[in-house]
């Protein structure tokens, strides 16, 4: 992957997944410094918080799958 991110990738695929990959571990980071007591409010709604957490865990895990079935073609080809 260090591959990929050191250079601008050809296949419009794999910018996709780059983006989905980079914009969500920005917003599961957002996420969870909701939770700790510096960063929470008594308003902080934690069972909201938590589904954007798994939200943004699934959506790492979607990137990261789409990113290893992409170059895992590309080498076979």
């Amino acid at each position: 992957t260090s591959t990929l991110l050191s250079q601008k990738p050809k296949s419009e695929l794999v910018r996709t997944s780059l983006r989905l990959l980079t914009s969500s571990a920005y917003r599961l980071q957002s996420e969870c410094k909701k939770t700790l007591p510096v960063e929470a409010c008594p308003t902080t709604d934690i069972q909201l918080v938590t589904q954007q957490v798994i939200q943004c865990a699934y959506d790492i895990a979607k990137a990261a799958k789409q990113l290893v079935t992409i170059t895992t073609k590309e080498n076979n080809n």
